[in-house]
């Protein structure tokens, strides 16, 4: 007796100790995690570069540092310091130094530092900011990206507008066209331009003179300008249409490293965007959508031939969309990325005869590289974990995870797992869940719980760490979250993608209707008496959409949610999201503006809602936010409106996104627990 009261204590003391070690996680532990950059792999694959940033919530503000390492994770070094954010890391040829992107300068110009120490040594001085840049393969040119007027032909008149624009006493616009602002800033008649820089004799020429943005202002993958292996070409991608706002036509171009007359060669209507010379030079591989004015078409490898000019698909019989494109040193495969599932799958495609093999699946990565022959290395996250650096064996199917910035921390925390359910959804079809326990879960008792709607709408719920929609930070206040891919998803196949274009309002809805019910069905820890909605962007439409129909939540949160689908389209600047997504225009017999349009509901409004916009939002205008935060109001609902003047579509500064988790935490303590 007296040996089992001995255990029993031991038990007892052991599970005080373990609830004492590990709590849920808090907002300034969560939000000043580490969040590591793309691996970089120098020539030699012998070192390993990325950036590491931080958020000071203090000091509303976030550091940025170029780290170092071995390629099997050994001997990390901080490499920069300078209180500047230092980014875009790019080895030199010899792999003895890095050039990278800070403003330390006053202005975002290119650095150099050698790997063995010492200080960094500015590149460049020219007028501006350098927004990217490429360096050729003898070193002895830079490719660089900055925006100017399209007059300027050469250094003294750009710095001479930009100048005049940025003193001049009157800031009134004179606009004659489309688009004249985008995301979160107006664009003042200024056009990205890539420019050649000789690090010889210091000359800089623009390679793409004219009112046109080089690489495209939106769809672009952040690899859109690249040297031939030799260095005597350059690969670029520009949108040539005249209206830019209703067009995704993005081109490849080619054009010799003396500037002469550009070619196109890439073929599609669409989008066509991240070329990538194989290591031989025959080739550029890049990525393509067929359809014009749709951004979430299904982007397809495409391979031209140098020699012959002609090009083909390699992914003519693969269901999902790719992502990243990565040759093998022999030229011969294209390693590639493509959403699945609520991952980020890794697969390969033989050149040859266009065989297609899985190399990873089950995992959600982001920017792989070739270390060797038979090691990739890449960033990977789960709901657990943010970005850390693993690498791959591709012989052995090992990983190693290179980097723990975050584990000693992340370890004090109960961070839950996430579980996958199906469930039959609109039309019949199969849909995918998820759904997370709140942390120190307790067997036999019940638990409010949150639904999360992801944007897009062809987005994806995935395994990830995210920094605005953190499932976490939901789950760390008692609550059950779940959350659902909905009909328009990627990851399930390009005829599931599509089926959200102009049924915004039915599948998608049934779809959430029906995951609701099969949640409260077959997890018995949830209170359905105690149920909460929240989401952003297409996401906040669907709240506002959900608040005007009968549905089971107890609150909900739009943040940038569309209310009214006509102002919407008359105030955004990509248009052709809007004509693609209802059908037209507005004023085109066949859309479905009002058919979708949550404004037309909104005497049907009952349901609390927290209201939650950015003024500097120019994707879905503030003044959505604002129509229905009126509407709920006028009708007496209980709402609040959170209101960012500083921030746009998404909430960036710390002491603002500590703000966000706040006022989102009260609002559903008010109504769910």
């Amino acid at each position: 007796m007296k040996f089992r009261l001995t255990v029993l204590l031991i038990t007892l003391l052991g599970a005080v100790t373990l609830c004492a070690e590990h709590n849920a996680i808090t907002f300034e532990d969560f939000f000043t995690t580490y969040r590591l950059g793309a691996p970089v792999v120098s020539a030699n694959s012998q070192k390993i570069a990325f950036t590491v940033k931080q958020a000071n919530v203090e000091n509303n503000n976030y550091t940025t540092q170029i780290w170092i390492m071995d390629k099997d994770g050994a001997n990390k070094k901080q490499l920069t310091s300078h209180s500047s954010a230092s980014l875009n890391p790019v080895f030199s040829p010899d792999s003895k130094s890095l050039y990278f992107l800070s403003s330390r300068s006053g202005s975002s110009q290119i650095y150099k530092i050698a790997l063995d120490g010492g200080d960094a040594r500015q590149v460049t001085d020219v007028y501006g900011d350098i927004d990217g840049f490429v360096l050729s393969p003898d070193e002895s040119h830079i490719l660089f990206v900055r925006k100017i007027f399209p007059d300027c032909q050469d250094e003294d008149c750009i710095k001479q507008k930009g100048e005049e624009h940025k003193n001049d006493p009157v800031k009134a616009r004179v606009i004659d066209g489309l688009m004249y602002r985008h995301w979160n800033a107006w664009l003042e008649g200024q056009y990205s331009h890539l420019f050649l820089l000789s690090l010889n004799d210091k000359t800089v020429k623009d390679l793409t003179p004219g009112p046109y943005h080089t690489p495209p202002i939106s769809l672009g993958s952040g690899h859109d300008y690249t040297f031939s292996p030799d260095g005597k070409e350059i690969c670029y991608v520009t949108n040539m249409d005249t209206e830019i706002a209703i067009s995704t036509n993005n081109d490849l171009f080619t054009i010799s490293a003396d500037g002469s007359t550009p070619v196109r060669i890439s073929i599609s209507d669409g989008n066509d965007n991240n070329p990538q010379y194989s290591p031989d030079g025959k080739y550029i591989a890049y990525l393509s959508m067929e359809r014009a004015g749709f951004e979430a078409d299904r982007q397809r490898i495409m391979l031209y031939n140098r020699e012959t000019k002609k090009t083909r698909e390699l992914t003519i019989d693969f269901h999902l969309s790719v992502g990243e494109i990565l040759w093998t040193m022999d030229s011969k495969t294209l390693y590639f990325t493509a959403e699945d599932a609520g991952n980020n799958s890794i697969f390969r495609v033989s050149i040859e005869n266009s065989s297609i093999e899985s190399v990873l699946k089950g995992h959600n990565v982001h920017g792989v590289q070739l270390l060797d022959d038979n090691f990739l290395v890449y960033s990977e996250q789960t709901n657990k974990m943010p970005y850390e650096i693993f690498s791959y064996n591709t012989e052995t199917n090992g990983s190693s995870k290179l980097t723990r910035f975050n584990d000693e921390l992340l370890e004090k925390f109960d961070l839950p797992d996430y579980e996958d359910f199906w469930f039959i959804g609109a039309q019949g079809d199969s849909v995918h869940g998820f759904i997370m326990k709140p942390p120190l879960f307790e067997e036999g008792k019940r638990y409010p719980a949150v639904h999360l709607i992801h944007g897009g709408p062809q987005g994806m719920w995935s395994n990830e760490w995210h920094y605005r929609w953190n499932y976490q930070m939901f789950a760390s206040q008692g609550y059950v979250v779940y959350y659902i891919n909905f009909h328009g998803s990627r990851g399930y196949g390009q005829k599931f993608t599509d089926s959200i274009s102009k049924h915004w309002g039915d599948l998608p809805y049934e779809d959430l209707v029906k995951g609701t019910e099969f949640v409260i069905k077959h997890y018995e820890f949830i209170d359905p008496d105690r149920l909460g909605a929240a989401g952003a962007s297409y996401g906040g439409f669907m709240i506002n959409w959900i608040a005007g129909n009968e549905n089971p939540y107890k609150c909900l949160i739009s943040h940038d949610g569309v209310y009214d689908q006509v102002s919407m389209w008359g105030s955004t600047e990509e248009l052709w999201f809007p004509e693609w997504e209802m059908g037209g225009v507005p004023w085109q017999a066949g859309s479905v503006y009002h058919k979708w349009s949550p404004s037309r509901l909104a005497a049907n409004f009952k349901t609390p809602t927290l209201v939650i916009h950015g003024e500097h939002d120019y994707r879905v205008p503030y003044t959505q936010g604002l129509q229905f935060f009126t509407a709920l109001q006028r009708q007496n609902v209980p709402s609040r409106l959170l209101f960012f003047p500083d921030e746009d579509h998404f909430v960036r500064k710390p002491k603002n996104a500590q703000l966000w988790w706040k006022t989102v935490h009260e609002w559903l303590t008010t109504y769910l627990k």
